[in-house]
């Protein structure tokens, strides 16, 4: 396998442990809300936020930063150093961990009442608090894994935990629904502390199995100059910071965009009502779907940081531009035609997930977003694996300013309304994304191939997005009924553009190589003549 694509794997496997997440993640929620009916949901969501808002300032950065570390410090064969590294960052983060989650214990009665005003709150909030412990461990182990470039007990701890939460949120959920429904939301609360404990062991099990081989490793270092624990937890300090800041600004637009849009539209001429409906529109069903390519993008960017900082601690900026410029490659590969598709079938879709024709207004505009998402979070991995993890924050900053102004002015517009949120929310997306892109090529020696990013996969997605709109029409004018007719038709719009992106040269040898399954797919391609070399 060739160096430039060997972190196409680790990609590979998070993106498909991310897809099983989401899905089971959306899942549960369905038969869950019928069985603790809206008290018990309510109850467990004002759990949630709080503990992810703890979980995000607990860990957030950390396990980006152990994993470029331990990855400079492997690619320089400093292995007692990364070794090191992994135990000061599992001391820090179980103690960090720790204090959290004593914190929510304490404060629990304090939050449901005078915070959440609802005293039946601080079950599911003293169920929930555990999980902070159990993942901020669990971050440091997948920080150490990610950084020796193997992802695959990541991805195998991802899905393990959120099958035991699932499981456990309806068992104890079951279990406790008698008692009232109080207890039923704190038994579903405890779910994600069940998975992060499993997830935990998986990643435990791992290390153990693995142990034989680090202790080899660590033999072979001759280094008796190691990095003392303070200078550690600085490093990690400075490289995690700026991440977990940076993971603030879209909740912060989020806010902005509750605070902002609403009212606007009703300077626009709407009602209170008809504008609840609209922002509804716009961000509880138009926005998610925007980011469910980006599991794609987010595994993307978790497997460039570790293989570029290796580069760079090798000083071969010719693999790191290489390795910067495949990411940015694939990344455009998946946002392009997911940008086209979900454009066209915009309104179908909506229809299809939430009986909603209006939704697909605001999401025909969104889905250009999804190139500009994808290119940022792709482009945030790079300058993270080079050091410059500032960089991404503020350009997000800047994307976030130009969204409120674009926001502010355009949605109060009426024969813009909405339109002007969603159109606000991709140029935000945009500027971040091209100001990251031009950072990237300056600090990794990226070069930006127009032919291969651009035109190979925007041609394949245009003749893909043709025919998408034709075939669904053409289903509907021979009596197949709606909902079928869009799933037919994305179904058809994926094998066209697979086709096309094959026939036009988009999709090399070398990288099909570097998927699980890769020399059984490059010959399948042989055989029908359509790879090129």
């Amino acid at each position: 396998m060739e160096k430039r694509t060997s972190f196409l794997r680790g990609a590979f496997v998070l993106t498909v442990a991310g897809f099983i997440v989401k899905i089971l993640g959306a899942v549960y929620r369905i038969p869950l809300a019928m069985m603790i009916k809206d008290e018990g949901m309510g109850l467990y969501q004002m759990a949630y936020p709080i503990y992810v808002t703890l979980l995000s300032v607990s860990t957030a950065g950390l396990p980006t930063a152990i994993s470029k570390l331990v990855s400079s410090n492997v690619a320089l064969k400093r292995y007692k150093n990364a070794f090191r590294i992994f135990k000061v960052s599992l001391a820090i983060l179980g103690i960090i961990g720790f204090i959290s989650t004593a914190i929510l214990i304490i404060y629990a009665r304090y939050l449901s009442v005078n915070v959440l005003g609802n005293p039946k709150a601080y079950f599911p909030l003293i169920s929930i608090a555990p999980a902070i412990f159990f993942v901020s461990i669990m971050s440091s182990f997948r920080g150490f894994f990610q950084g020796l470039q193997d992802m695959t007990p990541s991805a195998v701890s991802q899905v393990v935990e959120q099958i035991g939460r699932v499981a456990t949120v309806f068992l104890l959920a079951s279990l406790l629904l008698p008692k009232g429904v109080e207890y039923a939301a704190a038994g579903a609360a405890f779910g994600p502390v069940v998975g992060a404990v499993l997830g935990l062991l998986v990643l435990i099990a791992v290390y153990y199995s693995k142990q034989k081989e680090i202790k080899v490793k660590i033999s072979e270092d001759l280094e008796k100059r190691l990095d003392n624990p303070i200078k550690i937890f600085r490093d990690l300090l400075i490289f995690a910071v700026p991440i977990t800041l940076g993971g603030l600004i879209i909740p912060v637009m989020n806010l902005a965009d509750a605070a902002i849009v609403p009212k606007r539209l009703q300077i626009a001429g709407f009602s209170i009502t008809r504008a609840t409906e609209l922002y509804g529109q716009l961000t509880g069903m138009a926005a998610p779907l925007i980011n469910l390519p980006a599991i794609v993008t987010i595994s993307l960017s978790a497997s460039l940081v570790p293989a570029i900082s290796e580069a760079m601690a090798l000083n071969n900026v010719k693999l790191a531009s290489e390795r910067a410029q495949l990411g940015v490659r694939i990344a455009l590969m998946f946002a392009i035609p997911a940008a086209i598709g979900l454009y066209v079938l915009a309104t179908p879709v909506s229809i299809l997930l939430y009986k909603n024709q209006e939704a697909g207004i605001p999401l025909s505009i969104l889905a250009w977003g999804i190139i500009f998402l994808s290119l940022q979070q792709t482009t945030t991995g790079i300058l993270q694996g080079v050091g410059k993890t500032a960089i991404p924050v503020y350009n997000l900053l800047l994307g976030a300013l130009s969204k409120i102004i674009a926001n502010f002015i355009l949605t109060a517009i009426p024969t813009v309304n909405i339109r002007g949120a969603a159109f606000g929310t991709v140029l935000g997306y945009a500027v971040a994304s091209l100001l990251n892109f031009a950072a990237a090529m300056r600090y990794s020696g990226m070069r930006l191939d127009f032919g291969k990013m651009i035109i190979r996969p925007g041609i394949s997605a245009l003749f893909m997005g043709a025919f998408v709109n034709y075939s669904f029409k053409l289903f509907l004018a021979k009596g197949v009924g709606q909902n079928l007719s869009t799933l037919f038709s994305i179904a058809i719009g994926v094998t066209i553009y697979i086709f096309s992106l094959l026939l036009v040269g988009g999709i090399e040898e070398s990288e099909l190589l570097a998927l699980p399954f890769g020399e059984k797919l490059a010959r399948i391609v042989k055989k029908i003549n359509i790879l090129r070399r």
